[in-house]
């Protein structure tokens, strides 16, 4: 008994001599002063992750309500289901919009960024048909391109690179449209579910399959075009290496690859800076590769390695 009762004592002596009055100022100190890291150097609202979430759970649903949302569902009760869904995400979304947009600008005023922000929301909400007609296109690709995908509910279900594309095309549908901080917000909550980090400023046409998905890396500036089929680990991302000095791509700059239409990228390869993979192209498992090749290339490991790439056409 002796034994099990000394670890408490030891633990109250320790906390005894432990003045959280001081931790608690210094970091406030940290805070306000010496290491304030805040927009401005101000406190800001900023959009709530797990209302984010939420919202995105009901858009998720309320564009496949039959195969996401809840147990039971009737055809009959579909209609009520997503508009009483929307209705409310509606009012969600364009808080977090608001956040956003008020944490982004010292300029927007309290009332024009509430207006903004419920504008942005109906615009996305009012996309929503078109969104899904693009992930239907995306959905297909994957049952004609995986052989062991047996439906596309099996896809709905549990494809971790369904998931990722799909939060993908909510999150660009408000990126374009402003609301850059929630749309970040998305994109991260879906890397942190699927490992597949897709950047919400990326252009990606549709039909697009991602085969596994993990480690996948899709940079800002990248512009994929239609039928592009990418396997995990694939990097499109920037070039960094500047001669004598640290490299800094600046933002805005178009820094990403574009590929384009019906292109299949393989496992492991690296795609750097702004350069074009042609049409029909295969790009082969781990090429490193940053010089741009033509239509109809296939470019494999060997070839990379030994420059035996078509140079920018």
């Amino acid at each position: 008994m002796t034994a099990s009762i000394q670890p408490l004592r030891t633990a109250r002596i320790a906390e005894s001599h432990l003045d959280l009055n001081s931790v608690a100022e210094r970091l406030r100190v940290s805070r306000e002063i010496t290491h304030n890291i805040r927009q401005g150097g101000r406190i800001r609202e900023l959009p709530a992750t797990d209302v984010v979430m939420d919202v995105v759970d009901g858009l998720v649903t309320s564009l496949f309500p039959t195969h996401l949302g809840p147990a039971g569902l009737k055809r009959e009760g579909i209609d009520s289901f997503v508009s009483n869904t929307l209705y409310t995400v509606a009012t969600r979304l364009a808080d977090q919009v608001r956040r956003g947009l008020q944490f982004e600008s010292d300029s927007l005023s309290p009332a024009e960024a509430k207006r903004q922000a419920q504008d942005i929301a109906n615009a996305v909400i009012s996309q929503l048909p078109d969104i899904r007609a693009t992930l239907v296109s995306d959905l297909k690709a994957a049952l004609e391109y995986d052989p062991s995908a047996g439906s596309i509910a099996e896809i709905l279900l549990c494809y971790r690179s369904s998931t990722a594309i799909i939060h993908y095309r909510i999150a660009h549908a408000l990126h374009v449209r402003g609301a850059r901080l929630v749309a970040r917000v998305i994109s991260d909550l879906a890397h942190a579910t699927t490992g597949i980090d897709i950047h919400p400023g990326a252009s990606i046409g549709g039909s697009f399959f991602i085969d596994r998905g993990t480690g996948i890396v899709i940079g800002e500036t990248a512009v994929i075009g239609e039928n592009v089929r990418l396997h995990q680990g694939v990097t499109l991302g920037a070039s960094e290496f500047t001669a004598g000095a640290m490299a800094r791509p600046g933002k805005g700059e178009w820094r990403h690859p574009i590929v384009e239409n019906d292109v299949v990228i393989h496992s492991g390869a690296t795609i750097l800076g702004r350069i074009t993979i042609g049409r029909g192209s295969i790009i082969g498992g781990n090429v490193w590769l940053t010089r741009s090749v033509a239509a109809g290339s296939i470019v494999t490991q060997a070839a990379s390695r030994h420059g035996d790439v078509p140079d920018e056409h």
